[in-house]
């Protein structure tokens, strides 16, 4: 029998502590005791906040080393020079509305459901038999070319510059903006498609022509298709959702086609462009949130003012002639309830509104 051996001695390697582990550092929220890197709006954090804030991450908050990625010939992550606009601190804006993922598809398929349902209700009920043609040709012409500048913004506006902000923030409302305006464009083709099944007089192809060659809408066209070349993504946003949608898109939504409607028996109308309105009303609050933050900015405030205002220089006039060439169009409905001067008279109050609201010098040519 042999003798039992040794057991076997077994080495490991000794810890060293080096500093570089997790925790030894100092971030801005070191000696906290709250379980969170931010600072809630109100008492307590909200879902989506807690969802949102810093899901994007910024060497001015909590990456030491520097951008952990970035572009092969340029700056890296997320720059702020990709606007002249300057915030002490951009991460100070938070979306009114708190969309995250949940209350986008939650609200969007409200709104799905909200049209579907109604234009389901209008075939069963033949409600296009008692529309006269005049009204018939208003929708075909004018509500089918819009269908184009709401897909115009949603794809070449809101998509292209939806991660072009400094924060997950301010992206994520331009995300939800983007989808609010495909959506709406989409909801008015299907109203397009079903006209165009259960009325023979009504042609679902000839808004292709007037968007393209109507002398009234040419410079609506021009507008949105300039839209799209602007490079800086805050002045993008302003342009679009400050000046163009309040005194384009609001003048022909709101204050023509859901002021005539019922007066020509169409009740359909109202409900599928309500919802773009409503849509719109969300996506001018967070926009209205986020242009009164570099407003009132301690360090750039006057700085951005100025530059809100060499935009509106451009923009104003050029919106302004967009919506004086649409004015023909507000005779063509039979019963002409109301005049193309009421409703710019009533966009300009509106516009001069939220241009008090973020705390902007309205413009000379409002008064013209």
């Amino acid at each position: 029998m042999s003798a039992p051996t040794a057991p076997r001695e077994r080495s490991f390697p000794s810890i060293e502590f080096t500093d570089a582990e997790a925790g030894a550092k100092s971030f801005p929220s070191s000696t906290s005791r709250r379980y969170s890197y931010y600072q809630p709006a109100k008492k307590r954090a909200t879902m989506y906040e807690d969802v949102t804030v810093d899901v994007q991450p910024d060497p001015d908050r909590h990456l030491t080393q520097g951008w952990i990625y970035g572009f092969g010939n340029g700056p890296g992550g997320y720059p702020q020079e990709w606007t002249a606009a300057k915030s002490s601190n951009w991460h100070a804006f938070l979306d009114p509305n708190e969309e995250w993922e949940q209350t986008i598809y939650r609200n969007s398929s409200a709104v799905v459901h909200q049209v579907s349902l109604c234009l389901e209700n209008a075939k069963r009920a033949r409600a296009y038999d008692g529309w006269n043609s005049a009204w018939l040709k208003f929708i075909q012409n004018n509500l089918g070319a819009w269908m184009h500048a709401e897909s115009g913004m949603g794809l070449h506006v809101f998509t292209s510059i939806q991660r072009s902000a400094p924060t997950n923030m301010i992206n994520n409302a331009v995300a939800v903006n983007a989808a609010h305006k495909l959506r709406f464009a989409q909801d008015l083709a299907l109203f397009n498609l079903d006209l165009s099944d259960a009325e023979e007089e009504f042609d679902g192809s000839a808004h292709k022509e007037i968007w393209q060659s109507a002398p009234e809408w040419q410079p609506t066209r021009e507008a949105v298709e300039r839209l799209t070349a602007i490079g800086d993504w805050c002045e993008l946003l302003f342009a679009t959702n400050i000046v163009f949608e309040q005194l384009v898109g609001s003048l022909f939504r709101s204050e023509l086609v859901m002021q005539v409607s019922a007066r020509n028996g169409d009740y359909i109308t109202p409900t599928i462009v309500g919802t773009g309105e409503h849509d719109y009303d969300r996506d001018l609050n967070y926009s209205r949130a986020l242009f009164r933050m570099l407003s009132r900015d301690e360090q750039h405030g006057e700085a951005n003012k100025a530059l809100f205002a060499t935009w509106m220089s451009e923009w104003v006039p050029r919106c302004l002639a967009a919506a004086r060439a649409l004015q023909p169009i507000w005779s063509q409905p039979a019963d002409k309830s109301i005049t193309f001067a009421v409703s710019l008279d009533a966009a300009k109050a509106k516009f001069s509104d939220v241009l008090s609201d973020i705390e902007v010098t309205i413009p000379e040519e409002l008064n013209q």
